[in-house]
């Protein structure tokens, strides 16, 4: 596999008008100035210019990072998406509240997304923990802290919804990403989830749970998998990525004076995070990979990996956000890999969380925008010098 596979704007950018690459350009130089994504976030919050804010988000961060407001304002992205061999994965970006009713409506959502798989475009489906339980519940059972005659009866539905989400998946033929949250709860998540691969992977992955490489102990933790699991005839399903709770993480373990579980540095992270990927491709026969990274240097080590271990193809997946990192997701897909791409909608006020999510990371990811608006710029040019 040749090392400058990501160079390729051609086949990146092939179905963008010479207006999107623009759009993308000024949206990813604006996006570079972490000042004024603060400033707009301010703006945002009053009531008065709302009505020109939403105009101006929609045509632009909108358009650039979600797929609508609903699963049918989707359609046209999901079918481009599929043209070009690239799966789609349906993500709801709106926070529901802690009770019940919010609960069973996730997992009703859920399970209606899963039935949308009747041409195998969605092979994944993807939802938070924290989506269908209580936080404060999940960190209970993390904590060993013995639970009240009702918690019992509360964390019994928690159970049954992951057990209600997994039997429609399994009958649609679609995995389960099940995301990672907080160190402090994902205990409790994985216990959930290692009764789950007994129940559902027997035959293949169904069931991923989320590892953040960030953190200082998952290369145990996916080791621990190994042994727990190399004599059972399951498949362990992983959805790799770096991590998305390192301020929350650092300040309470300052808070609360417990060894802070987060890596130092990102070169720390990285190497973690490589660390993990070659373990489990070197254990392919009992791991599926899913990985979700927009890290060149990741993503060309798991490709040489994949060729070392003579890995199968069902056995890997690469992901990436959908508006991001398109030169990987289209160049690995031009070459036969399975990738897909993590495809957000919702409605208009929901989304908002999440599109300066994308903008902030975008700027504090050292080189990410950077990249980005090389390539985009390499491709502008490249169009405009082929007119001549």
């Amino acid at each position: 596999m040749q090392d400058n596979l990501f160079d390729n704007t051609e086949i990146a950018f092939k179905d963008k008008s010479i207006f999107d690459l623009y759009r993308g350009y000024f949206i990813f130089k604006i996006i570079s100035f972490p000042r004024i994504v603060y400033i707009s976030k301010f703006i945002l919050s009053f009531k008065l210019f709302y009505p020109l804010t939403k105009l101006i988000l929609k045509s632009t961060m909108l358009k650039q990072f979600c797929g609508g407001q609903n699963e049918d304002d989707c359609k046209e992205i999901i079918n481009d998406l599929n043209a070009r061999y690239v799966y789609s994965i349906l993500d709801y970006s709106v926070e529901g509240l802690e009770n019940e009713v919010s609960f069973d409506e996730t997992v009703s959502r859920t399970i209606n997304l899963i039935k949308l798989n009747t041409n195998n475009n969605f092979p994944f489906i993807v939802f938070k923990p924290t989506g269908i339980g209580r936080f404060d519940l999940y960190e209970k059972i993390s904590s060993n802290t013995n639970l009240s005659e009702k918690e019992n009866i509360e964390w019994s539905k928690v159970k049954s919804r992951y057990d209600a989400i997994c039997n429609a998946a399994l009958a649609n033929n679609v995995s389960v990403l099940i995301d990672a949250e907080e160190s402090w709860i994902q205990s409790s998540i994985d216990e959930i989830y290692e009764n789950l691969i007994l129940k559902y992977n027997s035959e293949k992955a169904i069931v991923y749970n989320t590892v953040q490489s960030y953190r200082i102990d998952r290369l145990e933790y996916i080791e621990k998998l190994y042994h727990s699991f190399s004599t059972s005839d399951v498949h362990i399903g992983i959805k790799l990525v770096r991590g998305a709770y390192m301020e929350k993480e650092r300040e309470r373990s300052k808070v609360f004076n417990y060894l802070d579980p987060i890596h130092k540095t990102k070169k720390d992270t990285d190497e973690s995070f490589n660390n993990c990927m070659t373990f489990m491709f070197k254990n392919a026969q009992l791991f599926s990979v899913f990985i979700g990274s927009h890290n060149e240097e990741s993503n060309y080590l798991a490709l040489k990996l994949i060729n070392k271990y003579n890995i199968i193809k069902d056995k890997v997946w690469f992901s990436q956000l959908y508006g991001m990192s398109d030169h990987i997701t289209y160049n690995l897909s031009n070459q036969g890999f399975n990738v897909a791409k993590y495809l957000p909608f919702g409605p208009f006020k929901g989304v908002i969380p999440y599109l300066f999510r994308r903008a902030e990371e975008n700027t504090a990811v050292e080189g990410q925008t950077s990249r980005e608006l090389f390539l985009y710029a390499k491709e502008i040019k490249r169009r405009n010098h082929s007119k001549l």
